[in-house]
């Protein structure tokens, strides 16, 4: 797994949300997606958690 910073994670976790919700928009049906960074000990750096609320 590369090593990324802080900045480097945040920027890459965002690029993502965009490709991933760029295809959705035209199909959204309803609820939000939310997205939490949260510090994983196990994997020692930040990772996304993703979520769709009504």
């Amino acid at each position: 797994m590369a090593k990324l910073t802080r900045r480097g994670f945040i920027a890459m976790t965002a690029a993502t949300g965009v490709a991933r919700s760029l295809p959705a928009i035209s199909t959204r049906v309803g609820g939000r997606r939310i997205l939490t960074l949260v510090y994983d000990k196990s994997l020692g750096m930040m990772r996304a958690v993703e979520r769709l609320v009504p």
